[in-house]
């Protein structure tokens, strides 16, 4: 996918659309749905139901929380009318608020269901380390005056590569039937006074990036030393863990799919880091039994002649 890319205005765009959004979520509860507070979900319904003079209801591939940003977030719906790709992206960018964006269009096979094929899941936490508070980049990243020993947080966190029960990493309210979760790397890189914590796996805990990046901060700052998040692992106990890191310094990235749907592949944000010109699809997934399984659902449903949808 080229940033320049022209918008196909003349192709009718129906049946089952998956889209690429991106989004500030400092002024909402987080992607899904709520009734008592603004939520990205409801604010893309109602854009995409504008341009569709029909309600649109829409359907994500993870759920972000409060606070927590996204430059990839996918989600996908049923179009009732026919579009073009031009229309979809400018029809629905013109009546969303400026803190949310559609970034691409895609058609999909109508059994194609953002959550349940997603293969993989990204998310980079960003702190500034420095002295003085930040002001520009305040609302996207974490502020922490003490000096980080990048290098250090890096071989801690090791300890968390391949699949592992995460119960020392997951909120209080944490509402998923197992704790065990696949986590297929997480890198700690320093870029001057930027810091990175870029992790990806199968899915995520509510709250589990963040209390691994409160508890990396702190065997960055001296407190705790490098087998502090392999004995933090082991205990498999939310009481012993450390404390929780602020949702704006969280950015969603990246929802991996598997190439036969052709899914468009663009910079991994934020754009703060986009100098390290890194994209989509770059690392290999690592084989493990969810992936295998999904593969061949997928391959299995676009053989067959006939295929279901998914319950959403």
């Amino acid at each position: 996918m080229s940033l320049f890319d022209r918008f196909d205005e003349k192709t009718p765009l129906t049946g089952r659309l998956a889209m690429g959004v991106e989004y500030d979520g400092t002024h909402y509860c987080g992607f899904q749905r709520l009734s008592h507070a603004a939520s990205v979900q409801a604010s893309l319904e109602q854009g995409l139901s504008r341009v569709a003079s029909e309600p649109v209801r829409v359907h994500a591939s993870g759920r972000t929380d409060s606070g927590v940003h996204a430059t990839r977030q996918v989600i996908h719906f049923d179009a009732p009318v026919k579009r073009s790709e031009k229309a979809w992206i400018f029809g629905a960018n013109t009546h969303l608020p400026k803190d949310i964006a559609i970034r691409w269009v895609k058609q999909v096979p109508d059994f194609f269901h953002s959550r349940l094929h997603a293969l993989a899941r990204r998310y980079r936490y960003l702190l500034i380390n420095q002295m003085n508070r930040p002001v520009l980049e305040r609302a996207n990243l974490t502020w922490c005056r003490d000096p980080l020993d990048t290098d250090a947080m890096h071989r801690a966190a090791q300890a968390l590569v391949g699949e592992h029960d995460f119960s020392s990493f997951r909120a209080a309210g944490c509402r998923s039937r197992t704790p065990q979760r696949f986590m297929h790397f997480i890198d700690v890189k320093r870029f001057g006074p930027l810091v990175m914590v870029d992790v990806q796996g199968n899915a995520f805990l509510h709250h589990m990036i963040r209390n691994i990046v409160g508890a990396l901060v702190s065997v960055g700052r001296g407190a705790q030393d490098e087998d502090y998040m392999a004995r933090l692992l082991a205990l498999r106990d939310r009481k012993q863990g450390d404390v929780t890191a602020p949702a704006c310094g969280l950015h969603f990235v990246d929802s991996c799919y598997d190439d036969a749907f052709g899914l468009p592949k663009e910079p991994l944000g934020p754009n703060l880091l986009a100098f390290t010109g890194e994209w989509t699809g770059e690392r290999a997934i690592p084989d493990n039994a969810m992936v295998r399984l999904r593969r061949e659902q997928v391959g299995d449903l676009l053989n067959a002649p006939t295929a279901e949808k998914p319950e959403s």
